[in-house]
């Protein structure tokens, strides 16, 4: 089976598709200064960006992973999540509280995703 990699880097890339099935890097926040509510957001716009390069929606996510620097920002991250997911399509979901890799960071994601 072909992997096919969606904007690789030196280090990752961005997805990776084998066969029907697509693994998203972890994608974080570009404000380090930004409050939970505004990271979440620009995390999942960029996870909308990648499901959309690979053809798909977010119906089409199958499973996240959540990760929280703190997880006394689970309800602040909640409120933007459940406005954003697809109604009647919620992926499967985990959430834990990691030390994340850079100083302001509160959250990240990875995404799994049906690609057929």
């Amino acid at each position: 089976m072909t992997l096919q990699r969606l904007n690789p880097g030196p280090r990752m890339s961005q997805a990776v598709r084998v066969g029907n099935i697509a693994f998203l890097a972890g994608q974080v926040p570009d404000d380090l200064d930004a409050d939970i509510a505004e990271q979440t957001r620009q995390v999942l716009a960029k996870i909308d960006a990648v499901v959309a390069a690979l053809g798909r929606t977010k119906a089409d996510i199958a499973s996240v992973q959540v990760w929280l620097a703190d997880m006394a920002d689970f309800q602040g991250m909640n409120a933007v999540w459940d406005a954003w997911v697809a109604p009647g399509a919620p992926p499967a979901r985990a959430t834990g509280g990691v030390p994340l890799a850079r100083p302001g960071m509160r959250v990240e994601m990875i995404a799994i995703v049906a690609t057929e």
